[in-house]
């Protein structure tokens, strides 16, 4: 089994993110059977159920496409408990100018940005990595 690392700047340092293919869109599923559209992740909100598509799923299905997110994985077994991973992230990436939406599963957090500015904050990040893994 993979070790779960809770200290910050272990959890940094050992990030390791991975820019995967394709754009996402974050979509308001109403009464739709959302399930038929396997979302890539889906959270039940007051106002209804919210989902993550691939764009072209979401385009098929008639959704509003006009917003693509790119998809950056966090490759370190990041602990539910641990504390300052995703306030590091989204502020190196603020700082930037770069929107974030920090998703966390039990594995990985998972990073969605601007498909536009994708290379630009995977740049961020690694830099990030690097300044963690120093001494």
């Amino acid at each position: 089994m993979t070790e779960v690392v809770r200290e910050t700047r272990e959890m940094i340092a050992g990030m390791t993110p991975e820019l995967k293919p394709g754009h996402y869109v974050f979509c308001a599923a109403g009464d739709q059977d959302w399930a038929s559209l396997q979302p890539l992740a889906m959270f039940r909100e007051v106002e209804g159920v919210s989902v993550i598509l691939e764009r072209r799923t979401a385009e098929a299905a008639g959704f509003a496409t006009e917003a693509p997110m790119a998809l950056i994985t966090l490759n370190v077994y990041s602990a539910l408990g641990g504390v300052g991973l995703t306030a590091a992230v989204s502020g190196a990436l603020a700082a930037a100018g770069i929107a974030c939406n920090m998703v966390a599963a039990l594995r990985h957090d998972h990073v969605f940005v601007p498909a536009q500015q994708a290379e630009g904050a995977m740049r961020i990040l690694l830099d990030l990595q690097a300044s963690a893994s120093v001494p």
